[in-house]
């Protein structure tokens, strides 16, 4: 309807403005990496589009249909564009709502903050096997094998289950990190919601596969093969490389982190695009 929020999704980003006419748009031109010459402009919905989907952005309490066009044809002209804080989402989230907000700028932040949090968990992890068990340290194979042999013990297995389970906390801190990116939100239409859901259900998945690759690596990396002592030694130090089988603790660790993110987001742009060529 004339006077809402759309975006469509471009390459690696999406792009907003405020629907003025039956086929008019103001918007903020210019492409991403090339917006030195970026406007506020009216443009043929056509162009806004450049062939992507439309989509739209429901907002519940919101100004007036009438409102939000004068707001938009206020800044005609404008030239003032900035990524982290007037970009094109910001200028037609404060159209309709007064207030400038962008979620693709929230949601780097996000994952900024996920990433660090996931490699804090690693860490984390690190330490628990280090410090667990009867032999201290990761300097050794006594050390690495009795530490991973207690964190395995808390799930009733032995020093591979310990692979997984120091994989545990990355993973965590990753699925909540992919659920603040792609939560559901009411005010985006029925195909959105749904490439989100399945972004969110991959993600817990990633978990448990990123789980399952840490130890299929530790046992295939190493010049024994296998979850033997030997070669859960072997294949840490390899994963590790100069830093040894410390490092390549926080190697697997990692996984699980790594595939949830990965998989969870992808699996989001793929359905969402899947949906965009169905329509």
């Amino acid at each position: 309807m004339i006077g809402d929020h759309i975006w469509v999704q471009r390459s690696r980003y999406t792009h907003h403005g405020v629907l003025v006419g039956e086929s008019s748009v103001i918007h903020y031109t210019g492409e991403l990496g090339a917006k030195s010459d970026a406007a506020v402009a009216r443009t043929t919905l056509d162009a806004f589009l450049q062939g992507g989907q439309l989509r739209f952005r429901q907002h519940v309490e919101r100004h007036s249909v009438e409102d939000t066009i004068a707001r938009a044809m206020s800044r005609l002209g404008e030239r003032s564009y900035a990524l982290t804080f007037n970009n094109c989402e910001h200028f037609a989230t404060w159209c309709v709502l007064g207030a400038s907000s962008s979620r693709q700028v929230e949601n780097v932040g996000r994952l900024s903050t996920g990433t660090v949090a996931a490699a804090g968990a690693a860490s984390a992890g690190g330490a628990l096997v280090a410090g667990a068990g009867a032999a201290a340290g990761l300097a050794g194979g006594a050390g690495t094998m009795s530490g991973l042999a207690t964190a395995g013990s808390l799930v009733g297995g032995g020093a591979a289950a310990g692979i997984a389970v120091v994989g545990v906390l990355p993973g965590v801190a990753a699925i909540a990190t992919v659920h603040a990116i792609l939560g559901d939100d009411e005010a985006e239409d029925a195909s959105e919601r749904q490439a989100r859901r399945v972004g969110r259900t991959v993600a817990a998945g990633g978990a448990v596969a990123g789980s399952v690759g840490a130890v299929a690596m530790v046992s295939s990396a190493g010049a024994v093969a296998g979850l033997s002592g030997a070669g859960i030694t072997s294949g840490l130090a390899a994963l590790g490389g100069a830093g040894g089988m410390a490092a390549g603790i926080m190697v697997t660790a990692a996984a699980p982190a790594a595939a949830t993110l990965g998989l969870g987001l992808l699996a989001y742009k793929a359905f969402q695009a899947l949906s965009t060529k169905s329509k």
